[in-house]
């Protein structure tokens, strides 16, 4: 199936993967993975984007962010990208490009996939199988959710607020949902929809969606279209 053109609009919820090229990693220290968070703060601030979760990997990032702007996380990516890149090849001798083409993303139906988007994001050093506890991994939103530390990077979506009226309540209520876990059927929709720039969303989202917008929000097949057979019109002998 074709990639669908970039859909993404204002005051609503992304999962943005980027992913480093060929599979090399983006962070080779602490010190990198320092800067490249305090980068991508400065960059969000300055382009207007709420990040409501976060995991730094080796050789990719996963973001939950809504933007002021339609463009706010293209241009925050770009401006991140651009200054991340130049920084980590002077201090590493090299040259090129680090990325693995343009960044992915995905529109999320806030009320039915956000948290568990979260879930999906905060889990995946625990699914690498390099912590067993979620909050453990030093470079993720994920001890932030659940008190053991606050994140300048972090702006909590109004549904994490939700969860409770304190904060021992909205942390202790984040830690039962951790506990569920994630199903691989939903772990590949999440990772599907966003490497393909499809909306993941209920029926009503997606028409209220497509109310909003002119981008398609399902890719057409490659190639032509299959030609459909057609008989032969019936030839009537003329009258005698």
């Amino acid at each position: 199936m074709a990639r669908l053109p970039r859909l993404m609009l204002a005051e609503q919820a992304h999962h943005v993967i980027q992913r480093g090229n060929n599979h090399q990693a983006i962070v080779l220290s602490d010190a990198d993975r320092l800067h490249y968070l305090e980068q991508l703060h400065d960059c969000a601030a300055t382009h207007k984007v709420s990040i409501h979760a976060y995991v730094l990997m080796d050789n990719h990032l996963h973001l939950l962010a809504t933007p002021k702007e339609d463009q706010g996380i293209s241009q925050m990516m770009q401006a991140h990208g651009r200054r991340y890149v130049a920084w980590f090849n002077h201090k590493y001798d090299r040259s090129g490009t680090l990325w693995e083409g343009r960044f992915r993303a995905a529109l999320i139906d806030s009320e039915h996939y956000l948290m568990a988007c979260m879930r999906y994001i905060e889990l995946n050093p625990v699914r690498a199988g390099i912590c067993v506890n979620a909050d453990d991994y030093r470079w993720s939103s994920c001890a932030h959710h659940l008190g053991r530390r606050s994140d300048p990077l972090v702006n909590d979506h109004a549904l994490f607020w939700s969860l409770g009226n304190t904060p021992f309540e909205r942390e202790l209520a984040y830690r039962e949902l951790l506990s569920l876990g994630l199903s691989e059927p939903e772990r590949i929709q999440f990772h599907d929809a966003t490497m393909k720039g499809r909306p993941l969303g209920s029926a009503v989202f997606l028409r209220q969606l497509a109310e909003k917008t002119l981008l398609p929000l399902e890719a057409k097949p490659r190639g032509r279209p299959r030609k459909v057979a057609t008989s032969s019109p019936k030839i009537e002998p003329d009258p005698i």
